[in-house]
């Protein structure tokens, strides 16, 4: 089991940054490949970012390159999200979440830390 802490949303102005930490605790961070996602009003959760067990690799959906970097510190069992650039449109719930290690999902969620981009 592994109990995920999103922190470091709030408001902030077309342009600007912020960074999203997820703290871990349970099982083995370091074992699990680590992904953000995001739910904006009246649309579905969508992929943000993702980044492997070691941080060695890392993924992230179209619409944020170049402005959103995951990275991650498994000595502090975090995980960030630093966001640059940030627009109205990137507004919304904001999501970690845990890859099982042996089932390949993403089983283990955190409760959510709110961003939102004034225009």
């Amino acid at each position: 089991q592994v109990q995920l802490v999103e922190s470091g949303g709030g408001l902030v102005q077309a342009g600007g940054s912020l960074r999203l930490s997820c703290a871990a605790s349970g099982r083995t961070f370091s074992s699990y490949a680590m992904g953000w996602f995001r739910q904006a009003p009246g649309k579905e959760r969508e992929f943000v970012a993702a980044i492997s067990w070691s941080g060695s690799s890392t993924d992230a959906t179209d619409s944020v390159k170049g402005r959103f970097t995951i990275s991650r510190d498994n000595a502090k069992n975090t995980v960030y999200l630093q966001m640059n650039s940030l627009k109205p449109e990137d507004t919304a719930v904001y999501y970690c979440a845990a890859r099982g290690v042996t089932t390949g999902q993403y089983d283990y969620w955190g409760q959510g830390t709110q961003v939102t981009v004034s225009s």
